[in-house]
């Protein structure tokens, strides 16, 4: 997938202009014909405007010299011209509020449509660069979507404006209309070229701006100031910043640089029209006694014309970019999404069978799983040992479901799981994963309640999962209890401000989400990492208690958690390489599960 956006042939560009102005309006069908409206208006009153303006002029030159028609004349075409200038200060209000409807209806919709493409991918793709890169070239368009149909109207008005003014200068001076059209055309060429320049530069520096905007979000988070300065990067971090900043500006700069000259030149053409037009028009006054309102004719009509270019010129240089761009977002848009099907999980599944499963990430050859066997029944607690690296958390993907094995199978109740529909597998899960999510824009209470939106939240629940995550004791003592924000960059709607949580706190909080889900099958990927060990022996004595008829499968490097599961897999290198009790393992002396835990072996067990 190149970095590069495609150029467009003229068929592609009528093609995405067409495109942008289908899907605003299907959106805003009222607001687009008012637009479309107002790009004539827009493009055509200054004309008139102008032409009666002209006709002022004579009036009040035939006035002075005593003809007493004139002066009616003159009152006349002045009341003219200040109802028209009222009408379009009356237009340009109406249009700017249609032009705010219409930008919030489509932003939304292309916003909604592009968050619903992107949560819908195939899950691999979310670690695929290439993937990332379109994302972000695709986002930026669809950003700007809604203002590519205002700049669209934009251009249509200039392009009116100049060719009403060419037609009105034909009228009186055929061959300074000719000037006018040679005049302008190296100046549109010059800006055509000198866009696409941009457009490429942008492309090719999707990843400094990246890199960039990774520095700026790290430098301004409160959390890494202390590493940052205790490890003395801050200098090189800004340094890196402003040689990153520098290659993207000063590149686009250098560009916008080399084509000064050539745009000087386009202006020269434009101003040498224009004066040999004012000059013909003098003199045509002078020696053959034309109306003096011909002077203010032709000069506003030329400097329309030329300025109706040099818009067309400009709005279309920024819509070219826009649409050359258009072609990212409708390719991100055309990505696949993630195949569903519509067959129902009927009941928890009394058995998860994971036969000969290996698996490789799409981005990479290289097998992180290689033969697993495993089989999981109904209210059994599992343990998955290993170390870093080994492929724990790659199998806890493959048995959610977000991803599919290379080869081999995962069964539920004999059935493969890519036969179901996945929310109906997701269901009966409870995940909790080492990155899970922090939802730091809302309360304690409502990152509880995230674990089961489906139904209204429960009081007594959420009381019931916040004692099993042992986080009781530490949400009494927040500023606002259950309601209080866990960042102090937040605050209520009552100006309560939040309070940041620790390591230890903000797993309990997720784990007290878990369990709020009531799930049959519990997955918990090193779920107690930063809670100190006393707190995640109670936790696991009462998930891997004999009552609890729950299905647990756990990830875990604590010797206390792992040997209290039914059973437990040891995974080297993406093989299971042992299998069995704690009690059993224990005995294999020369194991890896033995080499693994050899110095927590030997520790004494706290008191409980």
């Amino acid at each position: 997938m190149s970095k590069q956006s495609k150029k467009l042939s003229p068929r592609e560009y009528v093609k995405a202009i067409s495109e942008v102005a289908k899907l605003s309006f299907r959106t805003a069908p009222g607001a687009v014909s008012m637009k479309l409206m107002g790009a004539v208006i827009t493009a055509v009153l200054p004309i008139i405007v102008t032409y009666f303006a002209a006709l002022t002029t004579t009036a009040l030159v035939e006035a002075y010299a005593g003809n007493p028609d004139a002066g009616r004349r003159a009152i006349i075409f002045v009341l003219i011209t200040a109802g028209l200038g009222l009408f379009s200060t009356i237009w340009q209000s109406i249009d700017q509020y249609v032009q705010q409807m219409m930008r919030y209806r489509v932003e939304a919709k292309v916003g909604d449509a592009m968050y619903i493409r992107f949560l819908s991918l195939e899950f691999w793709q979310y670690d695929d660069k290439d993937t990332a890169d379109l994302y972000d070239r695709a986002q930026r368009f669809s950003q700007f979507y809604a203002y590519v149909f205002d700049r669209l109207a934009g251009v249509l008005s200039q392009l009116i404006t100049l060719v009403v003014a060419l037609v009105a200068l034909l009228l009186v001076l055929p061959w300074i209309a000719l000037v006018v059209v040679f005049a302008v055309i190296p100046g549109i060429y010059i800006q055509f070229k000198l866009s696409r320049a941009q457009v490429a530069h942008w492309n090719k520096n999707v990843d400094v701006r990246r890199t960039k905007s990774y520095i700026e979000w790290n430098l301004l988070q409160p959390k890494s100031i202390a590493e940052l300065r205790l490890y003395g990067v801050v200098r090189h971090l800004l340094d890196l910043r402003q040689r990153l900043r520098d290659k993207d500006e000063k590149e686009r700069l250098v560009q916008e640089r080399s084509y000064i000259g050539k745009r000087l030149l386009g202006d020269a053409l434009e101003t040498g029209a224009e004066v040999t037009a004012l000059i013909w028009i003098v003199q045509q006054i002078i020696v053959h006694a034309q109306p003096v309102g011909q002077f203010i004719y032709v000069q506003q009509i030329v400097s329309r014309a030329l300025g109706g270019a040099n818009g067309f010129v400009s709005q279309l240089s920024t819509i070219d970019e826009d649409l050359a761009n258009l072609f990212d977002y409708q390719q991100f848009m055309d990505m696949p999404v993630q195949k569903k099907s519509e067959l129902v999980l009927p009941a928890v599944p009394e058995e998860i069978s994971i036969k000969d499963v290996s698996f490789h990430y799409p981005v990479n050859d290289k097998r992180v799983l290689k033969h697993i066997n495993m089989t999981i029944t109904r209210g059994q607690h599992v343990a998955i040992v290993g170390e870093n690296g080994a492929g724990k958390s790659t199998l806890i993907k493959l048995i959610t479901g977000l991803y599919a094995p290379t080869s081999g199978n995962i069964l539920l109740d004999g059935k493969d799981l890519r036969e179901y529909a996945p929310e109906t597998w997701h269901q009966y899960l409870s995940v909790l994963q080492q990155d899970f999510v922090h939802y730091s824009f809302t309360s304690v209470k409502d990152n509880i309640y995230f674990g089961d939106v489906s139904k209204a939240m429960k009081p007594a629940l959420l009381q019931e999962a916040t004692k099993k995550a042992e986080a009781e004791d530490f949400i009494s003592k927040l500023p606002q209890k259950m309601e209080t924000y866990p960042s102090n960059w937040m605050e209520d709607s009552k100006g309560n401000k939040g309070m940041d949580l620790s390591g230890g706190q903000w797993q309990r909080l997720a784990l007290a989400r878990n369990f709020y889900r009531d799930a049959p099958i519990i997955i918990l990927d090193e779920p107690t990492s930063a809670i100190d060990a006393l707190a995640e022996a109670r936790i696991f004595n009462r998930l891997f208690a004999k009552s609890n008829a729950k299905t647990v499968i756990t990830i875990s490097h604590r010797l206390t958690t792992v040997e209290k599961a039914d059973v437990i897999y040891v995974l080297k290198d993406g093989e299971i390489v042992q299998h069995g009790s704690h009690a059993e393992l224990a005995e294999q002396q020369n194991g890896e599960y033995v080499r693994m835990f050899a110095a927590q072996l030997k520790r004494p067990k706290p008191k409980r």
